[in-house]
């Protein structure tokens, strides 16, 4: 669903260890000081990781990294890498290559995620029909073709690498997904990874499945090694259906998460609700167990594992519908009751110190149409699982009316200022409806002041 129109400027130059010549200059004198080891040791950081699938269909498959079973608890998106590693998060996946070449604090981020431990999925941005990206073009496509190469080559031996993410939705967010014409391209382009690399997998990335889309990755795109599936209120059965429509490759969860606004209730305005962050965290948790269920044998119907683990969306904040949908973490940073979910599900434990929980809420605007100017009286409830003193902030919302398609980038609506009339410190507030027709929402966002948070919002709309 992540998507960029950034064009590609350059290619990564790796910080991570000198270049080839300076590579053995360093080995050769840290061997002459210390031994051969250090050699050996300089020899295999020169040969970054080593990334296979193993087994067949017929055995189940599992992903093995650097020789030793992997099993993907990741994430897709940037943020705090500190944090996830801390949760028990392995890896993350990224959408385009412009991700993984800004150096902050003066490293890479492919960098940063070695410091932590973290397993990278290098997304590779293919472009989009519905953009304007032609597969017939042959000029678009040998640049598009260069693009990949000369990112491969200059990457390819980071040890941070774990699997290249080839496209995310080329094939459309919508309709059958089975253009021969894109899916030869995707196909040639994986050979040609795997021939620039032979040491890590590639995976492409589709908006859910169907048999018409199974059907032209398998037979215009053999090369693919990993299927990897968005997918959001259906994400638990994805491998039941990818059994049903006879797809024998492994596949991987790329993005799910709670229901997406496209697949919840919607208001007489056409406001769709977002699920409480209560619900939220449940969702992520059943979810991702469910999905990892498949990863071992014994799984669902008692059958050999065809998956190799997933991506929870999205690490960070996006405005998609709202700025709180699919974010993991807060816009202002602060984790929230999904990454205490999220770190139940990876480890079997929850954290230390747990985000606030919604018990209860009076909000007798929500879902309702009512009168410019009036004032409503609003009350929450939340449970702090370790007693932290909690804060609120309250805030009206215009709706947003820059709805997009596939993740595209949606502009954040404007709040409106002078509509919380009063707020105390226990989760009450008075709100001033606005004077200016239309749909709204009220945000709370409630912090506990020790590094984690929530947010819940409602919908109201303002009669002429």
């Amino acid at each position: 669903m992540q998507n960029s129109t950034d064009a590609r400027r350059s290619i990564l130059c790796r910080s991570w260890w000198p270049r080839p010549a300076a590579r053995w200059a360093v080995a050769w004198l840290a061997a002459t000081a210390i031994g051969l080891p250090a050699l050996l040791v300089a020899a295999e950081a020169d040969r970054g990781s080593v990334v296979t699938v193993d087994g067949s269909s017929e055995t189940g498959f599992r992903l093995l990294r650097n020789g030793e079973p992997f099993v993907i608890h990741g994430v897709g998106g940037t943020a705090d890498l500190k944090l996830l590693a801390a949760c028990g998060g392995n890896a993350v996946r990224t959408w385009h290559l412009a991700s993984v070449e800004p150096p902050a604090e003066g490293k890479s981020f492919l960098d940063r995620a070695q410091e932590h431990g973290l397993g990278v999925t290098v997304g590779i941005w293919l472009g989009h029909e519905r953009h304007g990206f032609r597969y017939d073009d042959t000029e678009q496509v040998e640049r598009q073709r260069a693009v990949v190469e000369a990112a491969v080559r200059e990457l390819k031996d980071h040890p941070a690498v774990l699997i290249w993410g080839l496209g995310n939705e080329m094939e459309g967010p919508s309709g059958t997904g089975d253009s021969a014409l894109v899916w030869r391209e995707v196909g040639h382009l994986a050979a040609l990874i795997k021939r620039l690399d032979p040491n890590h997998p590639v995976m492409t990335i589709v908006a859910n499945v169907n048999p018409a889309k199974l059907a032209a990755i398998t037979a215009h795109a053999p090369a693919i090694d990993i299927l990897g599936v968005n997918a959001y209120a259906g994400a638990a059965g994805v491998g039941a259906a990818l059994r049903e429509h006879g797809w024998r490759k492994p596949y991987c969860i790329t993005e799910y998460g709670p229901p997406g606004p496209w697949e919840v209730p919607e208001t007489d305005w056409q406001a769709p609700i977002e699920p409480s962050s209560r619900a939220k965290a449940a969702i992520y948790n059943a979810t991702t167990k469910a999905i990892l269920a498949d990863t071992a044998r014994g799984g669902p119907g008692d059958e050999p594992p065809r998956c190799l683990g997933c991506f929870a969306f999205l690490w960070g904040a996006k405005q998609e519908a709202t700025a709180t949908w699919f974010g993991m973490l807060l816009p202002s940073g602060e984790k929230t009751l999904v990454v205490d979910a999220m770190t139940d599900a990876w480890t079997g434990r929850w954290p230390a110190n747990r985000a606030p929980v919604l018990r209860q809420h009076d909000v007798p605007l929500a879902g309702r149409r009512l009168k410019g100017g009036q004032t409503v009286a609003v009350a929450v409830t939340y449970k702090d699982p370790e007693g932290d003193q909690l804060t609120y902030e309250w805030e009206v919302v215009k709706e947003s009316t820059d709805r997009r398609e596939g993740g595209d980038a949606e502009a954040r609506p404007d709040s409106v200022p002078g509509c919380i009339s009063s707020a105390d410190d226990e989760g009450r507030a008075t709100v001033t409806l606005p004077a200016t027709p239309g749909g709204y929402r009220l945000f709370v966002t409630v912090r506990d002041g020790h590094g984690s948070g929530c947010s819940d919002n409602w919908p109201f709309f303002v009669n002429p």
